[in-house]
Parts: structure tokens; C-alpha cells; sequence
């Protein structure tokens, strides 16, 4: 008989205040299409970070940036904010160092290797002949 007793008590302090009205508790929205996609996008900026391509990983920063400005009338108020200065942080923070250029080789100096030296050599007055040039008499 407790039991009884104390079940409707409760049911009856259950109903008691139910004249307020119930307010409906309002989620913020980001869609789904997008949540993957910028996903996509932050993985790939990791990849190129995680290459080593600094350049690369700017450049895909910078879109996922675009793309979430673009998006700000399809998101949340309360995601807009955070969700905007995450993506600045992120471009702003990683830095594109192109790759030192290679040096080409040098070319070796004229004039100054074996067999190159002035007067020597076929062709400048000298021959196997004592000097004297066939077709000449002298």
C-alpha cells in the first residue's frame, strides 16, 4: 500500500507546473554534404603537409577556406565563427618553402683540357712530315 500511495504521489507531483510550455530545443545545423566534403579537404591539406609540400598544403588550405566562406549562409550561426577562424588559423599557419633550385653543372672551362692548346694538334702548319706539308717544296 506504501508503494501505491508513493507512485501516485509521484504521478501527481509529475503533473503538477505542466501549465508551462515546452520549447523545442533548436540544434545547429551543418549539413552533412558539407561536413564530408571540408573532411575531405582538411585530410588532403594533411597529406600535403605530411609529403613535405608546404606549397601544396597552403594552396588546398586556401580552398577549404573558400569553400567554408562560401558556405556561411548554408551553416549554423553557431558553427560560422569557429568554423571561420579555424580555417584561417590553418592558412595562416602553415608555410610554403619552395624546394632550393637545382644547381645546374658547370660546363667545363674552354681552352684548357688536354690536346687544346693553341698551334698544337692536326690542321695548324705541324705534321708527322718534319714540319713541310705534302704538295710543298721547299
Amino acid at each position: 500500500m506504501r508503494r501505491l500511495a508513493f507512485l501516485g504521489a509521484a504521478v501527481l507531483l509529475a503533473g503538477c507546473g505542466s501549465t508551462t510550455t515546452h520549447t523545442r530545443v533548436v540544434r545547429p545545423h551543418l549539413p552533412r554534404t558539407l561536413a564530408q566534403d571540408w573532411a575531405r579537404q582538411a585530410d588532403a591539406v594533411a597529406a600535403a603537409l605530411a609529403a613535405g609540400d608546404g606549397c601544396l598544403a597552403q594552396q588546398r588550405a586556401a580552398a577549404l577556406r573558400t569553400s567554408v566562406i562560401q558556405a556561411e549562409h548554408r551553416i549554423g550561426a553557431r558553427f560560422q565563427e569557429p568554423l571561420t577562424s579555424a580555417v584561417n588559423d590553418l592558412a595562416g599557419r602553415i608555410a610554403c618553402v619552395p624546394p632550393a633550385p637545382v644547381p645546374s653543372p658547370e660546363p667545363p672551362p674552354h681552352g684548357h683540357g688536354k690536346g687544346h692548346g693553341k698551334g698544337h694538334g692536326k690542321g695548324h702548319g705541324h705534321d708527322d712530315h718534319g714540319g713541310k706539308h705534302k704538295g710543298h717544296d721547299d
